[in-house]
């Protein structure tokens, strides 16, 4: 078990890294444009590796070794999360473009389990970590619940403007973006500077950083799209 272990942790690196390496040209690069399409599909399947890497080390570490380090629960729950968030937000993020011409509700089981995954994981450990007093576990599967509960809201609701499709894109997209930006944080950034721990400030900037990003990103495209789908 040790040795598929090692696999996954270094799997996880691996697709970490070039995750965060090519995340943010997409956002620079020309939007429908083959840099975009091209590094999108690259982040996609990076954040995919991570996702199940991840997951599978934090089952791990719950169940076979959670170690002698007494955050190690806790963190192995945040792991957990990040995988949720990760893969729910990629997964919406690609398929919201499959069905960009859909003028009815949606009800694929698959499209709507992931989402409904996150919201439920963001309530758990969310109150998981109210019950432990653990601030990052408190709050940041908070971005789960909201995220999750709008994408089951997409998906179950008829679109009603032309830029639907776009505006859930950026979002999705974005939203994996914090995810792995935030886990590089928590995770990584520790690793790298040699040092304990990080500020909850720090492991928050992602989502201080980027929310901005999506809410612009938004108003500019349904600016640019939006009239009622039926005129």
């Amino acid at each position: 078990m040790q040795v598929l272990f090692d696999i996954m942790r270094w799997t996880h690196i691996v697709g970490g890294f070039l995750a965060l390496s090519v995340f943010w040209l997409p956002i620079v690069a020309k939007k429908g444009g083959r840099v975009h399409n091209n590094v999108g599909w690259v982040y996609v399947w990076a954040m995919a590796a991570v996702s199940v890497t991840a997951f599978f080390m934090g089952i791990y570490r719950l169940t076979w070794d959670a170690g002698p380090d007494a955050d190690a629960i806790p963190f192995s729950w945040f792991l957990l999360f990040i995988a949720i968030l990760s893969s729910a937000t990629a997964w919406y993020g690609v398929r919201v473009l499959r069905y960009k011409r859909r003028k009815a509700g949606h009800r694929n089981p698959v499209d709507l389990l992931f989402p409904s995954l996150l919201f439920g994981a963001g309530i758990g450990i969310s109150i998981y970590g109210f019950a432990i007093d653990f601030p990052l576990l408190q709050y940041f599967p908070l971005l789960g619940l909201f995220l999750g509960g709008s994408q089951l809201l997409y998906w179950l609701k008829a679109p009603k403007t032309r830029s639907h499709w776009v505006v859930e894109h950026i979002v999705g997209m974005l939203s994996c973006c914090i995810a792995t930006v935030t886990a590089f944080t928590v995770f990584g950034a520790p690793r790298l500077l040699q040092v304990d721990s990080v500020s909850l400030l720090v492991w928050f900037l992602p989502t201080i950083v980027l929310v901005p990003l999506i809410i612009g990103f938004t108003i500019v495209y349904k600016r640019k799209m939006d009239r009622p789908i039926n005129r």
